[in-house]
C-alpha cells in the first residue's frame, strides 16, 4: 500500500475513535509515525500521558518497557498496545531481577543505607524491586531530582541499570568520582572491595545505551577542530569522558529546547539517536544548522512503522497487547508515583 494512502487510512481510524484513543509517540520515532502521535515526548512526558489519559485505548509508539510503564500509570481498565512488542531495549535487558536482588544483598541493601533508584529503562519487574524497597524511578531528565531525594534521607542511591547516567548525574551534583562505584552482575560481588563501597555516595550498575555509546571524545574532537564555533550537546546516557567535553547534555527534551533557544545563524551538533536529530535539522532548516555527532540508530525504535500501526488500529490483535503481572504493576507503580510526585 502506498505511503499516503497508510497514513490517510490511519488518520480516518483516529478520527473515528476519537477522544477513545490515544497515542504516545516518543522523540526517536520515525517522523511518518510521529505525525500521527497525539502526545510526543521524553519516557517522563509519555510516562505523564499515560497517567492522565483518560482513553480505553492507549498505542504505545516506542519500545516496550514504555508501553509497561503506560500500563502501570493507565490502570486496569484500559488496555495499551504497542504495533511491534518486539520492540525492547537493549539496556533493559541488562538487570533482570535475579541479578538486582542478588546485588542488593551484596551491597547490604536498606541495611547499609542504600535506596534504590532505577531508570525507567527498565522491565517492570525490576522496577517492582524498587517499589517494594522503597525507591523511585528516574528519567534522563529529572534524575539529579532524585538523587537529591535519596541524599536528603541520609541515604545512598543504588542507580540502574545504565552506568553513565548514574556517574553524569552524580557528577554533575559534583560528587568525587572516589564516591561513586561501579557494580558489575556479572562478578563476584559485583567486582567492588569493601573499602570502595563503604566511601560510596552513588553505586551504579554495569549497563548502558548502545545508541549512545557511538559517540567518542575522539568523534567531539573533530568537530572541534572542523567547526570551533559549533556548540555541542549530547544525551547524559554518554560515558562522562564524552560529555566532559561538550557545552551540554540533557535528556531528549532539553536537547529539543536547547536547539530551539540558540540563537539564529548557529550550528548545534547533538549526540542523541538520528531520527531525533533528523527532525531538528529539518525543523530549523534556513534558521540554524543542526547536525549528528555520529550517524546513531535505535533498531528497536525503527522497528514501529506506519504499516505497523495502522495494522493495529484495524484489527487490535491481543498478541500486541501489553500486560504487567497485577502484583508486580502494584509496586512498580510505586516507584513511578514517587518519581511523577517529584517531578512535579
Amino acid at each position: 500500500m502506498p505511503a499516503d494512502i497508510v497514513g490517510e487510512r490511519i488518520e480516518q481510524l483516529r478520527r473515528r475513535y476519537g477522544a477513545g484513543l490515544m497515542i504516545l509517540g516518543h522523540f526517536y520515532q520515525r517522523d511518518s509515525v510521529i505525525k500521527h502521535a497525539d502526545r510526543v515526548g521524553d519516557s517522563l512526558e509519555l510516562a505523564r500521558a499515560a497517567a492522565d489519559s483518560s482513553a480505553l485505548r492507549i498505542v504505545l509508539c516506542g519500545v516496550r518497557f514504555m508501553a509497561e510503564s503506560a500500563c502501570i500509570l493507565a490502570g486496569p481498565e484500559r488496555s495499551v498496545y504497542m504495533p511491534d512488542t518486539g520492540a525492547g531495549c537493549p539496556m533493559a535487558a541488562m538487570a533482570d531481577p535475579d541479578q538486582v536482588e542478588r546485588a542488593w544483598r551484596d551491597l547490604g541493601g536498606d541495611a547499609a543505607g542504600f535506596l534504590p533508584v532505577v531508570y525507567v529503562n527498565s522491565s517492570a519487574a525490576v522496577k517492582a524491586l524498587c517499589g517494594r524497597w522503597g525507591g523511585s524511578t528516574c528519567t534522563s531528565s529529572n534524575a539529579r531530582r532524585v538523587f537529591e531525594w535519596v541524599f536528603s534521607q541520609g541515604r545512598r542511591v543504588f542507580f540502574l541499570p545504565d552506568e553513565h547516567l548514574g556517574i553524569n548525574t552524580a557528577e554533575d551534583m559534583g560528587l568525587r568520582r572516589s564516591e561513586t562505584a561501579v557494580y558489575d552482575p556479572r562478578r563476584e560481588g559485583g567486582g567492588l572491595a569493601r573499602a570502595d563501597l563503604d566511601r560510596a555516595r552513588v553505586v551504579v550498575w554495569k549497563g548502558f545505551c548502545v545508541v549512545h555509546m557511538a559517540f567518542t571524545a575522539d568523534l567531539v574532537m573533530a568537530v572541534r577542530r572542523a567547526h570551533p564555533e559549533a556548540k555541542i550537546i549530547v544525551h547524559p546516557e554518554t560515558p562522562s569522558d564524552v560529555v566532559r567535553l561538550c557545552d551540554a547534555h540533557g535528556s531528549t527534551s532539553q536537547i529539543v529546547r536547547y536547539v530551539e533557544e540558540a540563537p539564529d545563524g548557529s550550528l548545534i551538533v547533538v549526540g542523541t539517536e538520528q531520527h531525533l536529530v533528523e527532525r531538528l535539522a529539518e525543523k530549523w532548516r534556513g534558521r540554524k544548522t543542526v547536525k549528528a555527532l555520529a550517524g546513531s540508530v535505535c533498531a528497536n525504535m525503527a522497528r514501529t512503522t506506519p504499516e505497523a500501526l495502522l495494522a493495529l488500529l484495524e484489527r487490535w490483535p491481543e498478541s500486541l497487547r501489553v500486560t504487567v503481572d497485577p502484583g508486580a504493576a502494584a509496586d512498580a507503580r510505586l516507584a513511578l508515583n514517587r518519581m511523577l510526585a517529584l517531578a512535579k
